[in-house]
């Protein structure tokens, strides 16, 4: 019986010291994913993302957004808006990943349903903080799936290659990027782009952004070929955080804006875009 009760307590405590690795190498993980952000912060800016173009650094968040847009006799309602979950896997990596967004058709033209997924990879080539040039130069490329349902997405795959940057002077910075789209097939019925967008941002409290965005898209080929669309999008953001808080904790932020068309031509306009983030 005592040999029995021995092999039981030597049986309990490694189970038990299994049983506290294991939550000690769970807490250790988390620890560090929670402290991704933070060991970003260390090295980038800390303006705030915009609401439409890439954020030139890398952050971990969760974003949630639904955009309302006009075109002439339709209005469509976009739950997801290309956006979803962003994930840092290294010191110069970020993936995102991006559900498909339902789009809601007040149309005669285009019935409800899904647009396409979209998995994105951001790489981080330079950037400093306020102390080493406040700046970020990012390479960006994503892919979009074809999983859009009664014409919501576009007819093939595309890639979508992008160089982002960023420079920060105090409280003001300014931000761009210079990318395209390049379907993988059925180029003549779609076309191929060159977006171009820039903004200016100026943090006006501890918890409030204001930045104005310049969105260009320059189209090549298809049936808008040679045709230029452009928008101005004001926006504001506020941060909802603890008195106590620090890179590591989360944050919430509450953002929205409008694409206002300022070219002669555009596919919509008046797109209005609220948003909120969970920065993890």
């Amino acid at each position: 019986m005592n040999r029995l009760q021995s092999i039981s307590s030597v049986a309990l405590a490694a189970a038990f010291v299994a049983s506290a690795s294991a939550t000690f190498a769970q807490q250790s993980f988390y620890e560090r994913f929670r402290a991704h952000n933070e060991s970003m912060a260390a090295v980038q800016p800390t303006w705030m993302g915009p609401l439409i173009q890439t954020d030139s650094r890398l952050a971990q968040a969760v974003r949630v957004s639904v955009s309302n847009s006009y075109a002439p006799g339709e209005h469509t309602v976009n739950y997801g808006n290309s956006h979803g979950v962003g994930l840092i896997v290294g010191d110069r990596i970020q993936l995102n990943l991006q559900p498909p967004p339902y789009m809601q058709n007040h149309s005669a033209t285009f019935k409800n349903g899904f647009s396409d997924s979209v998995e994105e990879v951001k790489f981080r080539i330079a950037s400093g903080n306020a102390e080493h040039g406040n700046f970020t130069v990012t390479a960006y490329l994503a892919y979009s799936f074809p999983t859009g349902s009664h014409l919501n997405g576009q007819r093939s795959g595309a890639s979508n290659p992008l160089l982002a940057a960023g420079r920060a002077f105090g409280r003001f910075n300014v931000q761009s990027t210079l990318g395209g789209t390049l379907p993988t097939g059925k180029i003549a019925e779609q076309g191929r782009s060159i977006e171009w967008n820039a903004l200016a941002q100026v943090q006006a409290t501890g918890h409030v952004w204001l930045d104005v965005e310049n969105n260009a898209t320059f189209n090549y080929g298809g049936p808008y070929d040679g045709k230029t669309q452009n928008f101005i999008t004001p926006a504001a953001f506020y941060m909802v955080r603890r008195k106590d808080w620090g890179p590591r904790h989360p944050v919430w932020v509450l953002n929205a804006g409008m694409q206002i068309a300022t070219s002669g031509f555009y596919l919509y306009n008046h797109n209005l875009i609220s948003e909120m983030r969970m920065l993890f």
